[in-house]
């Protein structure tokens, strides 16, 4: 009766809203440095970080799955998100001693391990805090849905905070700072949590919310649908069918499309699991008909964020090499243009809401489908933004930094239409029984265009330059660290020989903010980048061999799902039997 007429919300809640906070302040501000780092100070090259950085991101959105069931079955929420919480700080410390020991053969290997560190405590985090929200709260309380909306902003604050802080550290200081602020921000979110978790997370009659769970009986139904299907049907027959696919779709990622071994893993997964649960007998024909529109629309959705995740990839490397930065004489750091889409979706998305409740009450709200076919087209309206930006900008010409900002406004008008409508639809297609495991799978659809994301950043056109008209500017990296290294000769003489040996070097690999005088930097980078040759790629038989034809893949890719999402809507209206 209290909670009934009770107004505000729980202190449980703003608890999870700092810890959500502080771990998202952690993630993009090492995500908004990530792809500078892999360039500039371990020198790989831009296609390769690319490919790395898709399969990192690609990987955080799958390990949910074994971290969410880990926390069902055994742990808890409060356990799995302290788990995961101080594994995600080691990730970051681990980067932290990466960047500390540059020149060295141990910082690659720190790396690996710092990202291999963030994705398994990620799994573990990532599924539990979210659902903890609802837990706060007596079922049909109507204020949950005010909840989410507090909670979705703690999110988008932290991730608008930690360009600018571990941007800053980063690329004025040094890499290693910006680590280092990422991993103490985990820190503090973990520590709160612990601290407090005991006195505000607990639900309305004042249980403990998140604990280990209880050991779970099955139900005996004899007369049910469910029961019936099951004993009609031999179930390890349906499972070794799709253990046999699985083990067919790997062979054809591997050896037929040339995936490594973790985009392979990533689609296989993926595509198997969402195979073995829509060939569930349980299921009736229409909750099999909702299930297949929460596939396709998750299908569509891939090219979406596939588009949308270049900021953290392609994007940035435009920011630091293509655009002017300039502010009244200060160079604005490349990672602080992350920052603009959480600062749009805080201002933006209260007015979402009001614009969906005033249609709706007026009935001329638009379906699901519909917003997300809006999403997917006004992502290819953004592109198209930055493509005419781009178009007269070649060579040695930097564009304005307006063109970029004004992608990421409309990208982020196209995220409000499509990313929080996805989380609703599949909640309400999906049937109750299977509500957490579909919700998985739309996960590891994110999975996927997270991993695509980074394949499409491959055709990001790098400019490649003469070594040795580099190496007379004395700012190239390695050079610099060669300079430095004067303890180990032997080292030394191979690393020189290694470096005149090639022919020539991706831009991105050069330093130029090593010249301190503003003019004398300028003047060399002119002098370089004119002499600039593009490696041309190709997607489809479409050439990608400027910044122009490389932002045009993205509008005809966008538009082209936007049109056809939309023709298809009315069919899936019809097969979501009622559900908008």
């Amino acid at each position: 009766m209290e909670q009934a007429v009770q107004k505000g919300h729980p202190k449980g809640l703003y608890l999870l809203f700092v810890t959500e906070m502080w771990e998202r302040f952690s993630y993009y501000g090492m995500r908004a440095i990530l792809m500078l780092f892999m360039t500039k100070a371990l020198l790989f090259d831009s296609e390769f970080a690319s490919g790395l950085y898709g399969n990192y991101t690609g990987l955080v959105y799958l390990t949910p799955l074994i971290g969410g069931y880990i926390s069902d079955r055994y742990w808890g929420n409060r356990k799995s998100i302290f788990v995961g919480g101080i594994i995600m700080a080691i990730g970051q410390f681990l980067l932290f001693f990466s960047a500390s020991s540059l020149g060295t053969s141990v910082a690659p290997l720190l790396f690996y391990f710092g990202l291999l560190s963030l994705i398994i405590g990620n799994g573990f985090f990532k599924p539990n805090i979210s659902t903890m929200v609802n837990q706060l709260y007596a079922p049909g309380d109507k204020r949950v849905d005010g909840a989410f909306s507090i909670f979705y902003m703690g999110i988008n604050l932290g991730a608008f905070f930690s360009p600018l802080v571990c941007g800053t550290l980063a690329e004025k200081v040094d890499y290693k700072w910006g680590f280092l602020a990422a991993g103490i921000g985990m820190i503090i979110g973990v520590v709160v949590f612990e601290l407090l978790k005991n006195r505000y997370i607990v639900s309305a009659d004042g249980k403990v919310v998140g604990g280990k769970p209880e050991p779970f009986v099955a139900p005996v139904a004899e007369n049910s649908i469910e029961n019936k299907a099951e004993k009609s049907s031999n179930p390890w027959a349906r499972i070794g069918l799709w253990i046999a696919v699985y083990a067919v779709l790997w062979l054809v990622f591997m050896e037929l499309v040339g995936f490594n071994f973790v985009s392979t893993l990533i689609f296989a997964t993926s595509i198997a699991a969402s195979g073995f649960v829509i060939t569930d007998p349980s299921l009736s024909k229409i909750e099999r008909s909702r299930i297949i529109v929460i596939y396709i629309i998750a299908f569509f959705v891939i090219f979406f964020w596939s588009a949308f995740e270049q900021a953290g990839a392609s994007l940035t490397l435009f920011a630091d090499q293509q655009t002017d930065r300039t502010l009244f004489g200060w160079e604005m750091p490349a990672s602080y243009f992350q920052s603009v889409n959480p600062l749009a979706i805080i201002i933006f998305a209260p007015l979402f809401a009001v614009l969906w409740g005033y249609l709706g009450k007026r009935n001329r709200e638009p379906a699901s489908p519909v917003k997300q076919a809006i999403g997917l087209f006004l992502l290819a309206i953004g592109y198209f933004i930055i493509a005419v930006g781009v178009s007269g900008a070649e060579g040695s010409t930097k564009t304005s930094m307006f063109w970029l900002l004004s992608m990421y406004l409309v990208h982020t008008l196209g995220e409000l239409c499509l990313s929080p409508i996805g989380l609703s639809m599949v909640a309400r297609l999906a049937p109750l029984r299977l509500g957490s495991l579909l919700m998985g799978i739309w996960f590891m659809s994110n999975a996927m265009a997270n991993d695509f994301a980074g394949m499409l950043s491959k055709l990001y056109p790098e400019k490649y330059v003469s070594v040795e008209l580099v190496k007379q500017e004395e700012i190239i990296n390695k050079v610099e660290l060669l300079k430095r290294d004067e303890k180990d000769k032997a080292k030394l003489q191979a690393e020189v020989e290694e470096l005149e040996g090639m022919r020539s070097v991706a831009i991105s690999s050069v330093d130029f903010s090593k010249i301190k005088d503003k003019k004398a930097q300028e003047a060399a980078y002119q002098k370089v980048v004119e002499t600039a040759k593009v490696k041309e790629r190709s997607f489809f038989g479409f050439k990608v061999n400027s910044l122009y034809s490389f932002f045009m893949v993205f509008v005809v890719m966008g538009g082209v799902a936007a049109l056809i999402l939309f023709f298809l809507q009315k069919k899936l209206l019809s097969m979501m039997h009622g559900i908008r």
